[in-house]
């Protein structure tokens, strides 16, 4: 294979379009239509041939407490060999941990001190235009995730000691760590960083932009020149990474700690480069962890907003449901009552209609790598049982936003401890047999798959308007639910189709519950037809008034379904 051009400074970048290269877009449907997984590079598969434990049951992830705080040895071409393993589970879009030149002592790719190069404990430029080729062959997009706000440990403050953020006082730079990095060589400019020291409160502004993430170093995001600066070298470079590899959308890092400027800027840029190249639906999502006020600053490119008496055009496609997060995994696992979960739905519902063309709708999690929030960091997968993840990755892909799996989830990892490496286990063995667990043949993956499939081929649970339903266990007075152990029940509704799901979160048999559906759309006499979880169908009934119309349902102990009012819906075998 050909030696890949070492380059160095941003002047030596070419932004003119491959020659001959036909740009992949794909406008056949919507970004809010993705069903996304997420990976960490250096914990998904390896170079090697691995035999795959094949046993119905849920999968433990591989590493102990001290492997898993190094790299495990995850690259981008053991991702190319396994596309198939994502294809199959019904994803359709690919997030990958930050693959650019990491610190030596970072596994995750947070701490980059060359954005010029990919890892070279993952692969190379090409191996990354390989994955991405290929995963375009299956019809997957892949987005890249970016990190603007702070380089690696790549410089020390006077005596390499660790430095606190203190009043805005501006700290000495002493020393870069090394000869070579951090590169582009525009970089190695010690007043293109805030030198502020270490974040102390991670929710007290200025400090949350200024300061450091533990050991990383932060850049200046103002509006100084310095900061501008900055924006201009970042932004080339990742179109850059465009231009080399096809991918088709960034997930920006730690948007909460830059200013809104800079990402409305660096977004505007980098979509209007997409679009020279001809990718015409680039996608641009972020990590903001913080209330939903502070969302609708920062999403719809289309969405003016005033900052400082300046009108903004923000360029954010969308940002990681948090406050979905911090709530869903609870409910499903009956350990809260769910009144805030169907708070956050009616408040995504609304916001849906109101945020503007491209800000209808968040990308939302029940897992990811950081448990942001927790003291004591654990997957989905710690507490909950089999049916129970399956009816939490239910609700993404059913309800309102575009739904993200972390990888492992749809074996039933189960990581749990103090730190971040907890759940970021492996998914091939570090030591002994060679052995991964890309099991197909997971019950948890499997019905992950099927209902995956149905939303695909439903347009009700990816376009519909979305209600919570009341229920009633008399046909006559109809409340939302409000113990922690229920059912829980919302529609879906596109036109004249309905699809009503619904859960029972708790560990025993609900007694029969009545539940509301449209009374235009569905009189008494029709049918909603079970097309996962159950079989047979329910006909809709009416209470003596007749201005109430249901369906009467009977769960099992954290039992999934769907019903649908049409019997052209999407009909799959149940694997049960």
């Amino acid at each position: 294979m050909a030696t890949e051009k070492r380059i160095t400074s941003i002047h030596e970048i070419d932004l003119s379009p491959k020659p001959g290269k036909v740009y992949w877009t794909d406008s056949s449907r919507e970004w809010r239509e993705e069903f996304i997984y997420f990976l960490l590079v250096d914990r998904f598969h390896d170079d090697l041939d691995r035999v795959t434990n094949t046993v119905p049951g849920r999968q433990k992830g591989f590493g102990s407490a001290q492997q898993l705080q190094k790299t495990c040895g995850g690259t981008l071409r053991g991702i190319t060999r396994h596309l198939d393993y994502i294809r199959d589970l019904g994803c359709t879009a690919l997030w990958l941990s930050p693959v650019f030149e990491n610190n030596d002592a970072s596994y995750h790719g947070y701490a980059i001190q060359n954005y010029l190069n990919i890892d070279p404990r993952f692969g190379s430029r090409q191996d990354l235009a390989d994955l991405v080729e290929k995963a375009h062959d299956f019809g997957i997009r892949v987005f890249l995730d970016i990190v603007l706000h702070h380089s690696g440990d790549n410089w020390s403050y006077p005596g390499d000691y660790d430095y606190y953020y203190y009043q805005g006082a501006v700290f000495p730079f002493s020393k870069w760590r090394s000869d070579d990095v951090p590169l582009p060589v525009e970089l190695r400019n010690p007043e293109l960083y805030w030198r502020k020291g270490r974040i102390r409160n991670f929710d007290t502004y200025p400090e949350t932009r200024e300061g450091d993430f533990a050991g990383l170093k932060s850049f200046k995001n103002d509006t100084s020149p310095e900061a501008l600066l900055v924006q201009q070298i970042l932004t080339k470079i990742h179109c850059y990474w465009i231009r080399e590899t096809d991918v088709d959308g960034f997930r920006i890092d730690a948007v909460k700690h830059m200013g809104e400027e800079t990402i409305s800027q660096f977004c505007s840029h980098v979509r209007e480069y997409a679009y020279l190249l001809g990718k015409r639906d680039f996608f641009l999502f972020g990590e903001l962890v913080g209330p939903e006020e502070m969302y609708n600053r920062y999403i719809g490119p289309k969405t003016s907003v005033t900052v400082e008496d300046k009108a903004i055009y923000f360029g954010l496609n969308s940002v990681l449901d948090f406050p979905l997060y911090h709530i869903l995994a609870d409910v499903i696992c009956g350990l809260s009552k769910p009144q805030r979960l169907i708070e956050r739905y009616e408040s995504l519902r609304k916001n849906a209609m109101s945020r503007g063309e491209f800000g209808e709708f968040l990308v939302t999690f029940i897992d990811n790598h950081d448990q942001v929030g927790q003291v004591f960091k654990k997957r989905f997968g710690n507490e909950a049982s089999e049916d129970q993840i399956i009816a939490g990755v239910g609700f993404l892909l059913c309800a309102l936003g575009t739904p993200c799996i972390y990888y492992g989830t749809e074996q039933g990892f189960d990581g749990a401890g103090a730190e971040d490496f907890n759940v970021r286990e492996s998914m091939f063995s570090l030591g002994g047999s060679p052995v991964n667990a890309l099991n197909k043949v997971c019950r948890i993956y499997q019905q992950i798959a099927v209902l995956a499939r149905i939303r695909k081929e439903s347009p009700v649970l990816k376009f519909g308007r979305m209600y919570m339903r009341k229920l009633s266990v008399d046909g006559k007075d109809f409340s939302l639910p409000t113990f922690e152990k229920c059912l829980l029940a919302f529609s879906r509704v596109l036109y004249d189709h309905e699809m009503v799901i619904a859960y029972n979160s708790s560990l025993v048999e609900q007694d029969e519950e009545y539940v509301r559906v449209d009374p235009l759309l569905n009189p008494q006499g029709s049918v909603f037809t079970f097309i996962y979880g159950q079989s047979g169908s329910m006909n809709v009934l009416t209470n003596e008034e007749g201005n109430h119309h249901f369906i009467k349902l009977r769960l099992a102990p954290a039992q999934f379904v769907i019903l649908s009012n049409k019997t052209t819906a999407p009909s799959l075998e149940n694997m049960t």
